[in-house]
């Protein structure tokens, strides 16, 4: 009636009522009854606005690359922005009346794709593929700081990449080349392997070769321990052997000296023995032979006198008629013999 009419806002949304050129009202999830002829109403959202966004662009090398992602940002100054840009409401309250509002998140996205294309303009394909982390850092540092985003009132709380992609024809070529590095990485693998056990097996020969080396060597150390071992029992026999000769040379001359003062000893004996029976010789010659057979029967036993006596009478058998001997004479003749 009379075009008085009911307003209620939203806790999310900051209201500035103006009539006649003055701000009657400002807040947020206000409520009140207005002339809608006379009174004006701008609702500013206050809650969080998410936007996604597409980019085609270009790289140093005039490659064509897609970058996708996601801002998230919030209306911080609502009076800056409902004073840059129309938040009016209709006069019915049920929707703005320009489309200034709708074309806020096309703002961000084109602060977003302003500091993205100065990033990839400046690198090639391979290195824009790689820069997501790089990228997104840098826009989390820039765009709080972009004055139009500012001018508006708006606060970047996060922003991210979710992927920075080629063309397809550019993908398929990419793919080519990584494949056919696969492939290369593969052969090297391979190749590698191979080299590997070759050298192995190189190692392993070189082992059993150094082992055989050492095994001749010991050998050919004990065999040349041995020899020595047998040249020094060789010069020890030869050394003892010596020493024998030597001692039995020795032995022989004392023996030879021996034999020779012996044999001196023995000649002057017989010598001084052969005086002695010249001696008695000469005597015996001078002397009778009746007074040698006396002399030869006083030194002699009754046995040795029984037989002069019986070969006395041998030998003047031819004078003698009869000779009784007796039994008993023999007896002890015998007895004396066999003792």
């Amino acid at each position: 009636m009379f075009g008085i009419r009911y307003f209620k806002a939203d806790s999310s949304s900051y209201i500035v009522k103006t009539a006649n050129g003055q701000v009657k009202a400002q807040g947020r999830g206000l409520s009140f009854f207005y002339n809608s002829a006379t009174t004006s109403i701008s609702s500013v959202p206050q809650s969080i606005q998410e936007a996604s966004y597409i980019f085609t662009l270009r790289t140093v090398d005039h490659q064509s690359i897609r970058v996708q992602g996601q801002v998230t940002y919030q209306i911080a100054d609502a009076l800056r922005a409902a004073t840059m840009l129309n938040f009016n409401l209709k006069a019915d309250g049920t929707g703005y009346v320009s489309e200034d509002p709708l074309k806020l998140n096309d703002r961000v996205v084109r602060s977003i794709q302003s500091l993205l294309q100065e990033n990839i303009e400046a690198s090639t394909l391979r290195d824009a593929l790689k820069m997501t982390k790089p990228l997104v850092v840098a826009l989390r540092a820039d765009l709080p700081q972009d004055p139009a985003l500012s001018a508006l009132g708006l606060v970047i709380l996060d922003v991210s990449i979710s992927g920075i992609v080629p063309t397809p024809e550019t993908a398929k070529a990419l793919e080519a080349e990584a494949r056919e590095s696969i492939l290369k990485e593969a052969d090297d693998a391979v190749y590698l392997r191979r080299k590997s056990a070759v050298e192995q097996e190189r190692m392993i020969k070189e082992a059993e070769l150094q082992t055989d080396l050492s095994v001749q060597e010991k050998e050919q150390e004990i065999e040349m321990s041995r020899l020595q071992n047998q040249r020094t029992l060789q010069r020890d026999r030869a050394e003892t052997e010596r020493e024998r000769l030597q001692n039995s040379i020795q032995a022989e001359t004392e023996r030879a000296k021996l034999v020779t003062v012996t044999a001196e000893n023995d000649k002057a004996e017989m010598d001084a023995e052969a005086y002695g029976i010249s001696a008695k010789m000469n005597a015996f010659a001078e002397l009778p032979v009746e007074n040698l057979k006396a002399m030869a029967l006083a030194q002699m036993t009754p046995e040795q006198l029984m037989a002069v006596a019986l070969e006395t009478l041998a030998q003047n058998a031819g004078k003698i008629n009869e000779l009784n001997i007796g039994p008993d004479m023999f007896s002890q003749l015998a007895r004396k013999v066999a003792g």
